[in-house]
């Protein structure tokens, strides 16, 4: 009997660390780790390179250990075509976070395979309706004559007076204030519109971006301090393959903390990418009470450290 540890992430922009934290213990005491990095949930466990291998040298009665259920499958159709496999192998799969903990998956009986069944059936379902409801949003956004991505932060009227009151002697912090954008953005126009000259010395030019950086770092930190916030596992785990870089380093670099069944992320990050994780985990996590419950915890929890700060 053996441990055998299953770890996947789906795009080169995302990390196990999150994975290999939950399974530290089972990773230090020298179970063997197989691994599917960049690999979409979309393929079936059973086709996936590192899932394969582990099949192959896994022996009767060992156990596959994964963090959380969403690395292995995602699908009916994933569990459906992989219990069969496991069952006649003689192997034990065991989940450690979130609905499915505590429970052998592989274990040959009706009530499991029901409970199984069902909750991959919750997982796909989600999935597909924050697939929807993305492509719903876009669609409304585009009738109605918005511009998706990010917006010019002046427009071509803005940019003329911009460049006029620049020539009559106007600063250009005082410019950045007055149309609350960047000192860096006031120059790329100027120098876009030919309207700044370069100093005879270039040292001038650099020290005064190197201040700007500094003050636009100290305005940023000021305006979105970096806080801790305890996110609910349920919350976590509907965050798993947001397209959010920030939300997703967040969550990789987070610590994971055990309370009783449950368990939550503790993650450290700016203000904003808190916000970030509650707008982009509650159209699935209305589709069940206990998702509305830790929608509910977990808004209340940013909330108050926002009001505290």
């Amino acid at each position: 009997m053996a441990d055998r540890l299953y770890l996947r992430h789906s795009t080169d922009k995302q990390t196990d660390a999150r994975q290999r934290h939950a399974l530290a213990r089972l990773i230090a005491a020298g179970a063997p780790v197989y691994e599917d990095p960049a690999t979409s949930s979309r393929i079936l466990s059973l086709h996936r390179h590192g899932f394969k291998q582990l099949l192959d040298e896994a022996a009767v009665d060992d156990t596959i250990r994964i963090a959380d259920a969403a690395r292995l499958f995602r699908s009916v159709a994933d569990v459906i075509a992989l219990r069969p496999v496991l069952i006649r192998r003689g192997l034990h799969l065991k989940v450690e976070s979130g609905l499915l903990s505590g429970i052998d998956l592989a274990a040959d009986d009706p009530g499991t395979k029901m409970v199984v069944s069902v909750l991959a059936a919750v997982l796909e379902f989600q999935r597909d309706m924050i697939s929807e409801n993305t492509k719903e949003g876009v669609a409304a956004a585009a009738a109605a004559g918005k511009i998706l991505g990010r917006p010019a932060a002046l427009d071509e009227g803005e940019v003329v007076e911009l460049v006029e009151a620049y020539r009559e002697g106007a600063a250009v912090k005082a410019l950045a204030r007055q149309y609350d954008i960047a000192p860096k953005t006031v120059r790329r126009v100027l120098d876009a519109a030919g309207a700044r000259e370069v100093p005879n010395d270039l040292s001038e030019l650099l020290d005064d971006d190197d201040q700007d950086d500094v003050d636009d770092r100290q305005e940023q930190a000021a305006a979105d301090p970096v806080v801790v916030v305890d996110v609910p596992g349920l919350v976590a785990e509907h965050l798993v393959d947001v397209a959010d870089d920030a939300v997703r380093q967040a969550l990789d670099g987070a610590q994971t903390i055990r309370r009783g069944q449950g368990y939550s992320v503790r993650v450290t990050a700016p203000l904003s990418v808190h916000v970030a994780m509650i707008e982009q985990s509650s159209t699935g996590l209305m589709q069940s009470p206990a998702g509305r419950k830790a929608h509910r915890i977990h808004s209340d929890r940013v909330t108050s450290v926002r009001t505290t700060g």
